[in-house]
């Protein structure tokens, strides 16, 4: 197994900083000095350099990095090896997960809830960004596995379909276009607030008006805004419209705080993806955390 102070180290290396390392490792700053002290003085050699406010690699440090990552993979190798031959071996280990706005406000507390009473040995952390950020934090070994919105597929990654979901084109109770039915080729007059870019929201919207013709510049864009919470609560508060994923809103509907506005001739509709690094379909953790996933969900292969 990976000692206590190489993982230490390989938190560092992730992060580049000694102050986050501590917050997601819960040891104060100095403990984890003690730790990457005790390493370079065993490598005879430093493994970070000192630029200020700021840290960075040095060529030893890179390298035991790098070295440290295919460790871990192995490591992982053995744990699967050892678990088909005995199905109640599951060792303390970490699931680092990375989802998109949408899935992780509303679609994994419950399956995190059932998965972690199932596996009490497994400690999970949840990373919460938009699509194109999950997609990149896979890519640097942030995170095990991502669910994201559908994006252009990247040929190192690997797509497994999950579930859909609607977007909904919406405004306030208080909005003069809660009455109204659009069409497409009135959006281009219709104030609008939309989430940020990089967003599979966003994503699937301008992907939808484009095949009408319409590009997003030329829509009146009011605001745009990080995150689902924070469109939702600017709609509430306004008379704009905007489109935000119906599993995030459908207490609003119920509750009348928000009306649907239908635009004929336009239905939106996402998928979610489990993506995985190539090379890593048969990590027996993250499979059995996708088959638990889709289970909880009812949905078969």
């Amino acid at each position: 197994m990976l000692s206590s102070r190489h993982l230490i180290f390989m938190e560092v290396a992730r992060l580049l900083s000694f102050t986050k390392a501590s917050q997601t490792l819960f040891l104060s700053q100095s403990a984890i000095s003690k730790q990457i002290k005790s390493l370079e003085y065993f490598y005879k050699t430093g493994l970070f350099e000192r630029h200020g406010t700021t840290i960075s690699l040095t060529q030893a440090g890179q390298a035991l990095y790098t070295k440290l990552l295919e460790a871990g993979q192995l490591q992982n190798e053995l744990y699967q090896e050892l678990q088909q031959l005995n199905e109640d071996f599951f060792p303390p280990t970490k699931l680092a997960i990375g989802a998109s706005t949408t899935i992780s406000l509303y679609v994994l507390p419950p399956v995190l809830s059932a998965y972690l009473h199932r596996y009490d040995t497994i400690q999970v952390s949840v990373l919460n960004r938009n699509s194109n950020n999950i997609q990149n934090a896979l890519l640097a070994h942030d995170i095990d596995v991502g669910i994201v919105e559908g994006l252009t597929q990247l040929n190192t990654l690997v797509y497994t379909p999950f579930m859909t979901d609607d977007v909904l084109a919406v405004c306030s109770a208080r909005s003069p276009l809660r009455d109204r039915v659009l069409t497409v080729a009135d959006l281009p007059t219709i104030p609008l607030a939309v989430r940020e870019i990089g967003s599979g929201t966003l994503a699937v919207v301008e992907d939808e008006l484009s095949k009408k013709g319409i590009g997003i510049s030329s829509l009146r864009i009011l605001i745009r805004l990080g995150g689902t919470e924070a469109l939702k609560n600017f709609v509430l508060a306004d008379t704009c419209l905007a489109f935000l994923p119906k599993r995030a809103i459908l207490k609003e509907l119920t509750a009348g705080e928000l009306v649907e506005v239908p635009i004929r001739g336009l239905t939106l509709q996402r998928t979610f993806y489990f993506i995985q690094r190539k090379g890593t379909e048969n990590n027996r953790l993250v499979s059995t955390f996708i088959q638990f996933t889709k289970r909880h969900y009812s949905i078969t292969e």
